[in-house]
C-alpha cells in the first residue's frame, strides 16, 4: 500500500517519513514528499541525518517521478540537497550505480527546458555532484 505523505513541519517529522519511505523503498511516496516540500527547507529538514540510502532514493524519485513533470523543481531539490550537512561525505560513498543514477537525472534535466535553471547552472551543479 502506498504511503500517505503530508508536508513535514519539522526535521523530526521529515525523518519519520524518510524512514518509512526507505523501509518500503517507496519512490512514489518519496516523490510526493519532495513535491510538497519546499526545496529551500531541505537542508534544515534533513538536519545532520543525510545518508546514502536517502540521497539515493531522492535521486531515483526525482528522476522517475519529478523531473519529467517539473524539471525546475527537480533542479531546485538537487541544488538544496547539495547544501545539506554531510552531503560531501554521503556523495563520496555513493556506489558506481548510484553515481550513474545521478548522471541520468542530470541528463534528463539538460534535455528539459525550465525557467528555473540554465544549462550553465546545471553544469555548475554537476561539478558540485562531482560528475
Amino acid at each position: 500500500e502506498k504511503l500517505c505523505v503530508s508536508e513535514p513541519s519539522n526535521a523530526y517529522d521529515f525523518g519519520q517519513i524518510i524512514n518509512a519511505v526507505n523501509a518500503n523503498k517507496d519512490k512514489a511516496a518519496c516523490a510526493d514528499l519532495l513535491t510538497i516540500t519546499d526545496p529551500k527547507k531541505l537542508p534544515v529538514l534533513l538536519s545532520n541525518k543525510l545518508e546514502g540510502e536517502t540521497l539515493s532514493i531522492f535521486i531515483q524519485s526525482l528522476e522517475h517521478y519529478v523531473a519529467g513533470k517539473d524539471p525546475g523543481l527537480a533542479y531546485q531539490h538537487l541544488f538544496y540537497l547539495s547544501k545539506a550537512e554531510r552531503f560531501k561525505v554521503v556523495l563520496a560513498l555513493l556506489s558506481k550505480n548510484e553515481k550513474e543514477e545521478v548522471q541520468q537525472l542530470f541528463n534528463l534535466l539538460s534535455e528539459s527546458q525550465s525557467d528555473q535553471y540554465s544549462l550553465q547552472d546545471l553544469e555548475g551543479l554537476k561539478k558540485v555532484y562531482e560528475l
